[in-house]
C-alpha cells in the first residue's frame, strides 16, 4: 500500500513538473534590466540628459517681485544642474519661498517644505542628496550654487543666489548657474525686512519655468 501511494505521488509530481516546464517554455524570458511602469514614471525629465542638452536650457523663476532668469554651467556641476532642471520642470519649486536671506550676501530658496503643495512626494524628493561638485567657478555676484550642511555630499534641493561676493565658498560649494536677468529682483528679495536671516514675509516663487535659452 505504501509503495502504491508513493508511486502515485511520484507520478503526480512528475506530471506537475512536466506541465510547469511546458508552461515556462512558452513564456518569453524576462530581461534583467526591465523597469516597471512605476519606475519609468518616476524618472525625471532631465535624467540622462547630456551636458549639451542641459546647457541649452534656462530657468525663469517667476517670483512675487519679478522674474529671475538663470543659465547653467553643467560642464562644471552636471548633477547640480540636472537636479535644478528636474525640480523646475516637475513643478517642485512652484509656490516655495526664499526662506533665508543674508544682507548683501545671499538669498536662499529651494526649501520644498515651504511649498503650498507640500506632500509626501515632495518630502521624499527633498531627501535625495547630491555629490559635491566644487570647481573653479568663483562665487561672485549673480552666481547660483547649491546649499548644504557641514557634512559632505549633503546638498538636496536648497540653492542660493549671491548678491555679493563669497570668496570663502570657492572650492567648497557647487556653483552651477548664473543669473542672466533679474538681479534687481534678487536685490529686492535680499533687502526686504527680516529678523536675522529669516524674512519677515518670505517672497514666493509662483512658478519655475524651463525653456530653451534665448540666443
Amino acid at each position: 500500500m505504501i509503495f502504491k501511494i508513493t508511486g502515485f505521488v511520484f507520478s503526480l509530481v512528475l506530471a506537475v513538473t512536466t506541465a510547469n516546464a511546458q508552461s515556462n517554455a512558452t513564456e518569453p524570458p524576462k530581461k534583467a534590466n526591465t523597469r516597471t511602469t512605476a519606475e519609468v514614471n518616476a524618472a525625471e525629465p532631465f535624467d540622462g540628459a547630456s551636458v549639451e542638452k542641459m546647457a541649452s536650457q534656462c530657468v525663469t523663476l517667476e517670483t512675487e517681485l519679478g522674474a529671475i532668469e538663470i543659465a547653467f554651467m553643467p560642464e562644471a556641476a552636471p548633477e547640480a544642474v540636472r537636479n535644478f532642471l528636474n525640480l523646475s520642470a516637475t513643478g517642485a519649486f512652484d509656490t516655495t519661498t526664499f526662506s533665508r536671506t543674508v544682507k548683501d550676501f545671499v538669498i536662499q530658496g529651494g526649501n520644498l517644505s515651504t511649498s503650498e503643495k507640500w506632500s509626501a512626494e515632495l518630502a521624499k524628493r527633498s531627501t535625495r542628496t547630491l555629490p559635491d561638485e566644487p570647481g573653479i567657478i568663483k562665487h561672485v555676484r549673480g552666481i547660483v550654487s547649491m546649499a548644504r550642511t557641514d557634512e559632505p555630499n549633503s546638498a538636496t534641493t536648497h540653492f542660493f543666489i549671491l548678491v555679493g561676493p563669497g570668496p570663502h565658498l570657492d572650492g567648497k560649494f557647487s556653483a552651477f548657474g548664473t543669473v542672466t536677468k533679474g538681479m534687481e529682483v534678487a536685490d529686492a528679495i535680499n533687502q526686504a525686512p527680516a529678523e536675522g536671516e529669516k524674512p519677515a514675509k518670505p517672497v514666493k516663487i509662483n512658478r519655475a519655468v524651463v525653456n530653451p535659452c534665448k540666443k
